[in-house]
């Protein structure tokens, strides 16, 4: 799978998108309508997995596509980038069979975190006198000038760096940009393909590995007939005519040249089946060799001692708070008590926390024509997002006293093999980068599911420091990890257990907190951390 840019497509996660999109949640469904409601008579739901080599990985519903094969962590743990994406380069004439070429190795890959950019996608836009001459088939897409450049380029920057980027959405019928862009995301590896893709020196640096398609060019008119008729509405006396005029002269001027430059040469193109396999294998070992391995034994023990955070705020263990806690970790707690009382809590932790956002100085006049000096929010809008599955019970509560709030999620679970966490689903609002983001997770026991969650919102560009974590029970190891990692995130919780156990349980803990709010049970080799650390 793989996501697809100048294809037309929209945002979010799509059919050929191997990497989590982001959009409106205006649509989305609750996940409550999975689960059995409290009382009901009905045996625990067990959870299911799908690990079948044979099916892609993915789940799909009405409003999700859900990845089986994660994305592990692209960052160490000091919460910075310690990798970048791969990017192929492919070069070639037009309808030479770049994209076809492209997918095949995406297809022979067989990893799902591939992002396809096409350079169609950076036409510039165009002047009225220009869109005139591309009416009547007299403007050249075939010269360098008529790519923009400095946008690809910092595309390319960003995708690389592991970055969210906004991708321009080009209509071929009207020679002009559509209105909406779509979002990429979540790369490990970026397949770029575009007649110029090797006409510029700085796009040339960001280049791992550079391939170009060599295809005869009677079969690159024919296919450029049948495209540009059948998929682009024009007539076969315009293609012609901007053939002979602007392709063929292009081509021979300023694409051929740039063979020179590629690592390999595809004869052939996607009938080219030897190469296309030596080129998966080089990919391959590529990846292999930047692979981050995560040593979750060294990130238990490297925070033993240590007072903790300044940033870390803990509401205040009243009678009535430890009252309650005292109710959700007794393991004798009915399912509809341990709702209730989750609940109470967790209104009380978004009340104490709202209290963080900043605010300024107002005055307002009442009812009685007199001023009072009081408070407002001075930022633009809050943001909820939910790590899935138990973040997600505490978007009522803060739905409850955050008006108009706009709410994303995120699925992050951990492989059973490697005890690393993996992003598999990823949903947030638009220009979540001007927004206070509160992130909900109710346990955070090491912390790595919690990090990846932070690290999501800052490649979408939020500031660290308007980030505020939200849980209602956290280990001492998990406050410590997210607070190195991310010195200026906001921590704030109801309490904090010392210890975890050599499974990433809490100690003492409160179980895991999605089986008993949703009425599941586990197998033995789920820790408390497979869907809440």
């Amino acid at each position: 799978m793989a996501a697809a840019a100048g294809d037309g497509g929209g945002e979010g996660v799509n059919e050929e998108r191997g990497a989590p999109g982001d959009g409106s949640t205006s649509g989305a469904e609750s996940l409550d309508r999975l689960y059995p409601a409290v009382g009901a008579a009905r045996p625990p739901r067990k959870r299911t997995t799908s690990q079948c080599k044979s099916e892609p990985p993915l789940l799909r519903t009405s409003k999700r596509t859900i990845y089986t094969a994660g994305r592990p962590p692209w960052y160490n743990e000091h919460g910075t980038q310690s990798k970048e994406a791969f990017v192929i380069g492919l070069g070639g004439g037009s309808a030479s069979g770049k994209t076809t070429v492209a997918r095949m190795i995406i297809e022979a890959l067989d990893v799902p975190w591939v992002v396809l950019l096409s350079m169609d996608s950076f036409y510039k836009v165009l002047t009225k006198q220009q869109q005139e001459q591309a009416a009547s088939n007299d403007f050249n897409f075939d010269h360098p000038d008529a790519f923009d450049f400095d946008l690809i380029i910092s595309t390319l920057k960003k995708l690389k760096q592991g970055k969210s980027v906004t991708i321009p959405i080009y209509d071929f019928t009207t020679h002009s940009r559509k209105k909406e862009w779509k979002t990429l995301y979540g790369a490990n590896v970026i397949i770029f393909e575009g007649i110029m893709a090797f006409a510029d020196k700085e796009l040339l640096e960001l280049l791992d590995m550079k391939i170009f398609v060599d295809t005869d060019s009677d079969i690159r008119l024919v296919r450029r007939l049948h495209r540009d008729i059948g998929e682009r509405g024009r007539d076969i006396e315009g293609v012609i005519k901007q053939y002979n005029k602007f392709v063929k002269p292009a081509f021979d001027q300023y694409i051929q040249p740039t063979m020179r430059l590629a690592d390999i040469v595809v004869p052939r193109g996607s009938g080219n089946t030897v190469a296309i396999d030596l080129i998966v294998q080089h990919v391959h070992s590529q990846l292999e060799e930047r692979k981050l391995r995560w040593d979750m034994a060294a990130l238990a023990s490297a925070h033993q001692c240590h007072p903790l955070p300044r940033t870390l705020s803990v509401l205040k263990s009243t009678p009535q708070v430890r009252g309650m806690h005292t109710i959700i970790r007794n393991k004798e707690t009915s399912r509809d008590e341990f709702i209730f009382y989750s609940k109470r809590l967790m209104r009380l932790l978004i009340e104490h926390a709202l209290s963080f956002l900043p605010f300024q100085s107002c005055t307002v006049q009442t009812p009685q024509g007199e001023d009072y000096e009081g408070r407002s929010y001075s930022g633009k809008q809050i943001t909820g997002v939910s790590i899935l599955r138990a973040g997600e019970t505490m978007e009522p509560a803060l739905r409850a006293v955050c008006k108009d709030v706009r709410i994303g999620t995120i699925l992050i679970q951990t492989n059973s093999n490697t005890g690393e966490p993996e992003l598999h689903y990823l949903r947030l609002p638009k220009d979540i980068r001007e927004d206070h983001v509160i992130l909900m997770d109710c346990t955070v026991s090491t912390g790595a599911a919690a990090m990846m969650a932070v690290r999501v919102l800052l490649d979408h560009d939020v500031p660290e420091d308007k980030i505020f974590l939200l849980s209602l029970l956290m280990a001492e190891m998990g406050v410590h990890s997210v607070a190195y990692a991310f010195p200026q995130v906001k921590i704030i919780t109801t309490a904090v257990d010392k210890k975890v156990n050599n499974l990433f349980r809490i100690i003492p803990g409160i179980g895991n907190f999605g089986d008993r709010y949703f009425g599941t049970d586990a197998p033995p080799y789920w820790s408390d951390d497979t869907l809440d650390t």
